[in-house]
């Protein structure tokens, strides 16, 4: 019997398989053409598309740090009216699911942007950073309390009307209460985790090595953590997951899938090794045929515990 890959996240979004790169690493997708065939992956997430164009913030924004690295690029991006006249036309017809990070700094950001990204019919999906400041909060991000997840999650489901994904921060008390919150405003996917809060010292000049001072740790590092966090929130939500945090082989998908994640997005190792989520996907056909499985189903979820 045929090994089936392809998962069903509702609402139209469906991946040839569950492997995804994800946002912050796969630019456009298209800078990875010259090193893999796109349509052997599940999807890929875009940059962070925002409102308005940004500039990001002032290097040095990037940092090496055991097992993963640190970034402050902040959404550097040239804002939506950009991506829909330009960058669209020439991603709209890549053979894989296309996924369109949406940030924002106010509210109404996020649903102009929605709005916008709504009518592209090549797009099936968006993947709402809640993350990013809000500004009119005093620079509290959404994405950290239950009052501001729904808030935003309920203003842009009211415009996007195809699959909305919600990517959570990890730098909260309880991620359950997020994901929660996410879901009863209306997400049809949960994504996680974001970058952890870090920051790193030059122990020459005494002075942080960021620009921003603090920035986001991703890689290696943050796996136990996101593996924990996706655990519990599938415990604690009805919808599908999407797992991610410094998956650099097959047996991190297979963690990660075990855990109750339907699919994975892969980010900092990308920089490594470019081909990682076409060889991710030659990998987890050998392993299930390895497992006599035939159906992702079979491991979603199905962690033993004693």
């Amino acid at each position: 019997m045929a090994v089936i890959t392809q998962v069903d996240l509702g609402k139209g979004l469906v991946l040839r398989n569950p492997i995804l790169g994800a946002s912050g690493t796969y630019g456009y997708g298209i800078e990875y053409v010259p090193f893999l065939s796109l349509s052997s992956l599940g999807g890929f997430v875009t940059k962070g598309t925002t409102l308005h164009p940004r500039e990001g913030n002032p290097y040095p924004r990037m940092a090496e740090t055991p097992c993963g690295m640190l970034n402050a690029v902040g959404l550097q991006n040239k804002g939506v009216d950009y991506f829909v006249d330009h960058i669209y036309p020439e991603i709209k017809e890549s053979d894989c699911a296309i996924i369109v990070n949406v940030g924002g700094s106010q509210l109404e950001d996020y649903v102009a942007t929605a709005e916008r990204i709504n009518s592209l019919d090549g797009i099936p999906a968006i993947e709402l950073n809640i993350s990013c400041p809000n500004v009119k909060e005093g620079g509290m991000a959404f994405g950290v309390t239950c009052g501001g997840v729904s808030e935003v999650v309920s203003a842009v489901r009211k415009v996007y009307k195809k699959h909305l994904m919600v990517k959570l921060s990890p730098n909260v008390t309880d991620i359950t209460e997020m994901a929660r919150a996410a879901e009863g405003a209306g997400a049809d996917s949960i994504s996680l985790i974001n970058t952890l809060l870090g920051m790193a010292i030059d122990a020459e000049s005494w002075r942080p090595i960021l620009s921003t001072v603090t920035g986001g740790l991703s890689g290696p590092a943050i796996k136990p953590v996101a593996l924990r966090m996706v655990w519990q929130v599938s415990h604690a939500v009805a919808i599908p997951l999407v797992g991610l945090g410094g998956i650099t082989s097959i047996s991190d998908v297979i963690e990660f899938l075990l855990a109750g994640a339907s699919a994975v997005q892969v980010g900092t190792y990308n920089f490594v090794d470019p081909t990682i989520c076409e060889r991710l996907t030659e990998d987890l056909v050998a392993y299930m045929e390895r497992k006599q499985l035939h159906q992702l189903d079979q491991i979603i979820g199905k962690l033993r515990i004693p």
